[in-house]
């Protein structure tokens, strides 16, 4: 059984056939999920997927692209989030939060997304809960501002683990975990396959971050969490070990992070 620790089922990519296709998971040994916002709406959309499926849990946290949802009415909404993510008990993580510096390149907004993953960052202090990092193109920022969160007792993942090997094992001293997905099946994701050769494999999670970047061979096709099996397949095969030993490990791993699967 495999615990998938990043997805999206609120997308409206799979608002055609979403009830099926959850059923379909548990066939496929999927035993757990958690599915995860990223605007404010798909917060809310998210915990309302964990109260419908007794497997799947949510993560409460708006976007580094999406900060205007917060923006738009801040007391209300880090009210909601804060309040779910310290009593909702499907609640099992904040997130996704922290910079994306590839779409925003002005300072002033790169600054703003700061201010708001800080401001999340606290909610999961508050809460105690993990965060669930997205990080793309502000390595240096992110690295400085969480290593601020670990002196503040924060645990997390880095999800869909895009920098360098060097910066993972800074990560993993600090007691963070690396998220791993369909990248690293792809002939040019060499660095995330360096990543997870030398990442130990009690610091690794798996992740699809489906609808988004399916893995060989669906590459291009909408993503969805049976295709775990093939990321697993792909670490079992760097790391010189069966697919099965992945699976418990990791799976292992998820319950010690997010204590509440």
């Amino acid at each position: 059984m495999i615990i998938e620790t990043h997805a999206h089922y609120d997308d409206e990519k799979f608002d055609a056939d979403r009830a099926g296709l959850l059923s379909a998971l548990r066939e496929s040994k999927i035993e757990k999920l958690i599915n995860v916002g990223a605007s404010f709406k798909g917060c809310e959309d998210s915990v309302k997927l964990a109260h419908e499926y007794d497997f799947i849990y949510a993560a409460v946290g708006v976007h580094p692209s999406d900060i205007e949802d917060l923006e738009a009415a801040p007391e209300e909404r880090m009210n909601w989030l804060l309040d779910t993510a310290k009593n909702d008990p499907k609640v099992v993580a904040v997130g996704e939060i922290g910079l994306d510096y590839y779409w925003d390149r002005e300072e002033e907004v790169q600054k703003k997304q700061r201010e708001w993953f800080k401001k999340q960052l606290e909610i999961a202090r508050e809460a105690d809960l993990p965060v669930i990092i997205h990080s793309r193109d502000a390595a240096q920022d992110t690295m400085e501002i969480m290593k601020e969160a670990k002196e503040n007792g924060i645990r997390g993942v880095l999800h869909c683990y895009s920098y360098s090997p060097d910066q993972a094992r800074e990560y993993v001293k600090m007691g963070y975990y690396i998220g791993v997905g369909g990248v690293v099946t792809f002939k040019n994701g060499k660095k995330l396959q360096q990543t997870v050769a030398e990442t130990p494999l009690e610091h690794i999670l798996l992740e699809t971050d489906s609808p988004y970047l399916s893995p060989e061979p669906n590459r291009g096709k909408r993503n969805d969490s049976r295709n775990l099996h093939y990321i697993a397949e792909k670490i079992a095969k760097i790391k010189g070990i069966t697919k099965e030993e992945v699976c418990e490990r990791t799976k292992d791993n998820a319950r010690v992070l997010f204590t509440k699967l």
